[in-house]
């Protein structure tokens, strides 16, 4: 399967974005090119893209896609929360715009053999660059009971988190977990056959938990957001677009404290910390996908797109 992915809410993302030909953005989630493809169709001739995955498929994958636009766009393998750095090696020191969709492919679920999905029978990676950190598989057989209890419940809000965990515990000391569908087997299993949700896979919150640990995906948004600002220049916009709730929350009150400025207690009657609010919050709500595009596009029906616009400085 060559590489796919379907880019959400493209023309929300141009509007947001403030495309404008002449000026410099990112891709911290290039993926299939699709989003920066109409970006730079935006900003061309003299705008350009700097384009990041951590994904080696989706870089190469995007190499071949935007050639064409190769004067306008520079392609690295990395990950966004080293922009400070990537923005240095390409010779920039401030952008006009920032996104990141932070949805998984349907590549990375379907063609990339890394156990994405719980629908295939892949072996228990899902590691986005494959050369980093842990895997699943290690994941699995070497947390403890608690331990796995308790990233299911942080990352996938999972209700059964504790019966699944020794369920889990129990199997490895019999034989070790190697696969997608061995694993779900386990949690489906381990849910009481009355309280199996319906509308999804048993297997959906474990596999997201496992997902987001395996790639440090919070904690790596977490640090992108601390210093994405500082990198706009003045009236630049940062537009990010989430699939679940965990990264929307953090999305949602980042912006709300960088939109209030102030830190204070809230029993202070006046401002002594002397911080200005830094950005405009552009979505007062979050941007959903129209009904068409779902239509066209199921995977898109969680996305939620927000944004902000810096307010005056310069950048680093």
């Amino acid at each position: 399967m060559g590489y796919r992915h379907i880019p959400v809410m493209v023309e929300e993302v141009i509007d947001y974005l403030h495309c404008s030909p002449g000026k410099t953005y990112v891709d911290g989630t290039l993926g299939g090119g699709g989003h920066a493809e109409a970006i730079l169709r935006a900003v061309v001739p003299d705008g350009w893209v700097i384009g990041i995955d951590r994904d080696p498929d989706a870089v190469a994958c995007a190499r071949e896609s935007l050639r064409k636009f190769k004067p306008n766009i520079k392609i690295f393998h990395d990950n966004f929360t080293h922009l400070p750095q990537i923005l240095s090696r390409a010779s920039t020191r401030g952008v006009d715009g920032i996104l990141l969709d932070l949805g998984v492919s349907l590549y990375q679920l379907g063609g990339s053999g890394r156990g994405f999905s719980f629908m295939r029978n892949e072996p228990l990676d899902m590691r986005m660059n494959p050369e980093d950190g842990k895997t699943a598989e290690a994941i699995v057989n070497e947390l403890s009971e608690k331990e796995l209890s308790d990233l299911m419940v942080r990352y996938g809000e999972e209700r059964w988190a504790g019966r699944i965990a020794r369920a889990i515990v129990r199997t490895r000391r019999q034989e070790r977990i190697r696969s997608t569908l061995q694993l779900a087997d386990i949690v489906k299993a381990a849910i009481p056959g009355k309280h199996r949700p319906r509308r999804i896979n048993p297997a959906t919150r474990t596999f997201q938990a496992l997902r987001i640990a395996v790639n440090e995906e919070l904690d790596g948004l977490k640090i992108f957001l601390e210093h994405a600002v500082d990198l706009l220049n003045p009236k630049g916009r940062l537009c990010v677009i989430s699939f679940h709730s965990l990264e929307d929350r953090i999305v949602k009150r980042h912006f709300k404290a960088l939109a209030l400025g102030c830190e204070c207690p809230a029993h202070i009657p006046v401002c002594v910390c002397g911080k200005k609010p830094r950005v405009r919050i552009l979505t007062k709500r979050p941007v959903r996908p129209g009904a068409v595009e779902v239509t066209a596009n199921p995977m898109a029906r969680s996305a939620k797109l927000r944004a902000v616009e810096r307010l005056g400085g310069e950048a680093l």
